[in-house]
């Protein structure tokens, strides 16, 4: 099979511009749009979830039964994620629902059957769509049977002999722990023995399936790599991922600036490029319309901004201890976010006593998302573990500059003024501590208040990193020809 350019299927649970809960559709999007412009043959296989609009006006590409399911019907459906196409596997019975994954909070009951249904189906219908790939790429535990399937179902099959399989970590805390009665349909799980998966006499994880018989496995960024080695990285999957260590590469993810970019954001009063002039006026201009929206007093103060999910990983919990000495400072705040229930509570109750220098928005608003990164001066993440991290690589774009724990991506993407001030484009903490926390908020306010002409300069500088996806995909393309045994 000549791998020049190569075949590749690429499986995910979810795909930004057809349905998106978190990060993994971003990167399910993108990374394969860039691979398509280096000329390769990708196509994204994704379950046919009833909420993705364009499902059912999209052509069938294939109506077919998995057999060993026992006969249970399914159909393929081709759409278009702009140049990709992308095969949407329905089965009403496990994707005919409100939503992807849980409602109410609540995870559906057979998850696990469900997805094991869409990694076997995923297999099941390369040779009838007569699509060899090269490589399949697999995303975090929704698809680790993949790779298992294909070592064990699928090994001496000649259709997949020169097929290889590679697997993304995009965040280890989620592993998909099932039963091997919650599997009934699975034949591999029937005897209740599958050492590649198992984590108890009783129970497997389809990440460890994953992990364990992929070719290669990839975290997205380098620091992350290391840190799955590590029991505190890794929530429980250090030996598996120590026992993989010369097959895991982290290769840090892209950003599509397509969407944030503040020249020509759609949502910001006022566009601006890095240049002084028109950074200043720009983010000026954003930071009065910010204040406005969020009922700020509208002052030349430094704003300080957020956007997450409300939960420990985002490091919350650092921030509530100390916030209401840092809001002794003259310095303004905006929480943007939906989650724990008692993390927003808490943060309400704080706006409420401090409503002229701290705004929480408790909601999801892609709009209001944008109108932080512009009028704000610093961006807040820290984070207790953080994967890769998109927010502070938009902020860099917009010339907010983030603030970071060094973990994950946010150690490998932002460099702090103090460490490195020719090369700065934020500030970063390491120990996990609020205290640490509120003392780099306030080494960001004294060089606000104090170095206004270096900060211009730190903002310009971190305007123009490029943390571009093509660049994120011939590092991918290097990692297949490794699993094909090329260089």
């Amino acid at each position: 099979m000549a791998t020049d350019h190569l075949s590749i299927l690429f499986v995910a649970s979810e795909v930004e511009g057809l349905i998106k809960s978190g990060g993994l559709a971003d990167v399910a999007k993108a990374l394969p749009q860039a691979l398509h412009s280096l000329e390769h043959d990708v196509r994204i296989a994704l379950p046919g979830y009833r909420k993705i609009q364009a499902l059912q006006e999209a052509p069938v590409a294939l109506q077919t039964k998995l057999e060993h399911w026992p006969h249970t019907p399914y159909q393929v459906r081709e759409l278009k994620v702009g140049d990709v196409s992308v095969y949407a596997i329905e089965c009403d019975q496990y994707f005919a629902r409100d939503e992807m994954y849980s409602e109410y909070n609540q995870a559906y009951a057979d998850n696990g059957e469900r997805f094991a249904f869409f990694s076997a189906a995923c297999l099941d219908m390369l040779p009838k769509l007569q699509f060899q790939p090269n490589i399949i790429h697999a995303n975090d535990w929704h698809t680790g049977f993949v790779p298992y399937l294909l070592k064990h179902r699928y090994a001496e099959f000649p259709f997949f002999a020169q097929t290889r399989s590679v697997i993304s970590i995009h965040n280890a805390v989620f592993k998909g722990v099932f039963s091997y009665g919650e599997l009934p349909n699975l034949a591999e799980m029937q005897g209740h023995y599958a050492p590649d998966a198992a984590v108890s006499p009783t129970h497997i994880t389809m990440l460890k399936a994953g992990v364990m018989t992929a070719d290669k496995i990839n975290a997205v960024s380098p620091t992350y790599a290391e840190e799955l080695k590590t029991e505190l990285g890794s929530h429980g999957m250090a030996k598996e991922f120590r026992a993989r260590e010369h097959d895991l590469v982290g290769i840090l993810n892209g950003c599509d600036y397509s969407d944030w970019n503040p020249a020509n954001d759609v949502f910001l009063p006022v566009s601006y490029t890095a240049d002084a002039t028109s950074m200043l006026a720009g983010k000026k201009a954003c930071k009065q319309a910010l204040q406005q929206r969020v009922n700020l007093p509208e002052k030349e103060v430094a704003v300080y901004g957020m956007v997450c999910r409300l939960t420990n990983q985002k490091g919350v919990h650092y921030l509530l201890p100390i916030l209401e000495r840092f809001l002794q400072l003259d310095a303004q705040l905006v929480i943007v976010g939906t989650g724990d229930p008692i993390l927003a509570t808490q943060l309400a109750e704080i706006a409420a006593r401090h409503s002229d220098k701290f705004a929480f928005v408790e909601a999801y608003s892609n709009e209001l998302a944008h109108f932080v990164e512009a009028g704000a001066d610093f961006f807040l993440m820290p984070s207790e573990f953080e994967p890769c991290g998109l927010n502070q690589i938009y902020s860099m774009a917009y010339g907010t500059l983030p603030i970071v724990r060094a973990v994950g991506g946010l150690k490998d993407s932002v460099v702090d003024y103090d460490q490195d001030p020719e090369n700065a484009t934020g500030f970063a903490f390491v120990h996990p501590e609020p205290i640490e926390l509120l003392s780099v908020m306030q080494r960001a306010l004294l060089f606000y208040l104090q170095q206004r002409e270096e900060m211009v300069q730190v903002q310009l500088f971190a305007m123009q990193k490029q943390f571009c996806w093509r660049q994120a995909a011939q590092q991918y393309l290097a990692l297949y020809r490794s699993a094909l045994h090329e260089t």
